[in-house]
């Protein structure tokens, strides 16, 4: 077999101890390899951060942010155009934005209003609207007592059963009932005020745009109509109102309710007083929905700074150490 190998092959392999000796000799004399697992300068980390999906993504977040805030202080956007079915005028008169005391991040309703606010509901808006959402015992400790609340409640009749004999009954309201309608049915509603259906106040604030801004403007954007404006019998002028044409006429007068703790009833404070009261209609968990809602910002920014307190102890001896390879000593 290895006569049929050429001489020049023969040769080759006898060349290999020589060459594998170089090999060996170069390998010493390098010099010894250090490296350094996480140490890099400032550029480079700017450079792979810059690099990352987190940079993309927080770019992201950035830009739908500051769009989403510009569209909610202005409404719309300055480089987009929108079409509307209806012209400015049919849309109505844009509310302005009104200081409310709950609107902060920290601010909790005004109990007092909400109570002065029931009041002028119950005297002037129950006879059209209803509440049907609200219930007797939601008014507990927000702004009246329990024995307060059972009064009001026993003064209102509901039917109820059947009773043994199987025929219904009269009782007294209880907590546990909500607050009575104005009109047993939409048909009822609708014949007693010209074929216009009055809304559920429940969720009012919350259904129309603008929120307690627009309910207020259009309390007291009650006016005469501009000339050569046709309002048809039966309905009123309101510049604030989809169409300025709203069937409801205006029902806040200065002094039209008497407030139990002497406060002034003009047309605004009344106007003023039962928003807030629906605003607190809408969503009578929003002090306890703040209340956790700081808690919450306490309690997970106090979890993630100790995160990243133990982040940093537990991993600073890996992110900071260095290898450094040093080869095995040479044998003679």
């Amino acid at each position: 077999m290895l006569a049929r190998l050429p001489a020049g092959a023969l040769k080759n392999v006898a060349a290999l101890p020589g060459a594998c000796s170089t090999v060996f000799t170069a390998a010493r004399s390098l010099p010894r390899v250090r490296f350094a697992s996480t140490s890099s300068t400032s550029s480079s980390a700017f450079e792979s951060f810059a690099n990352s999906r987190a940079a993309l993504a927080s770019a992201t977040l950035l830009t739908v942010g500051s769009v989403a805030w510009y569209a909610n202080l202005y409404g719309t956007l300055p480089f987009i155009g929108e079409v509307h079915a209806n012209s400015p005028a049919e849309e109505g008169l844009h509310p302005p934005h009104y200081p409310w005391s709950h609107s902060g991040w920290f601010d909790s309703f005004d109990h007092a209003s909400i109570r002065r606010g029931y009041q002028v509901y119950r005297e002037v808006c129950a006879a059209c609207h209803s509440l049907d959402r609200i219930a007797w015992r939601n008014l507990v400790g927000v702004s009246h007592t329990v024995d307060e609340v059972k009064a009001m409640a026993e003064e209102i009749e509901y039917q109820d059963g059947p009773d043994d004999q199987g025929e219904m009954f009269q009782r007294p309201g209880k907590l546990s009932d909500y607050l009575p309608p104005p009109y047993p049915n939409e048909e009822a509603a609708r014949a007693s005020n010209g074929g216009a259906l009055p809304p559920d106040l429940s969720l009012i604030v919350k259904a129309r745009h603008g929120g307690a801004d627009y309910i207020f403007s259009l309390l007291t954007g009650y006016r005469d109509p501009p000339a050569g404006f046709e309002i048809r019998e039966g309905m009123n002028y309101n510049p604030y109102f989809p169409g300025n044409a709203i069937s409801m006429a205006r029902v806040l007068f200065d002094g039209l309710v008497e407030y139990e703790d002497g406060t002034p009833a003009t047309t605004s404070q009344m106007a003023k007083d039962v928003v807030t009261f629906l605003n607190w209609a809408a969503e009578p968990e929003h002090d306890e929905r703040k209340k956790g809602g700081l808690k919450a910002v306490i309690l997970f920014s106090t979890l993630t700074v100790i995160a990243l307190y133990v982040k940093r102890f537990k991993w600073l001896p890996i992110k900071t150490r260095k290898i450094q390879y040093i080869p095995p000593a040479e044998k003679h």
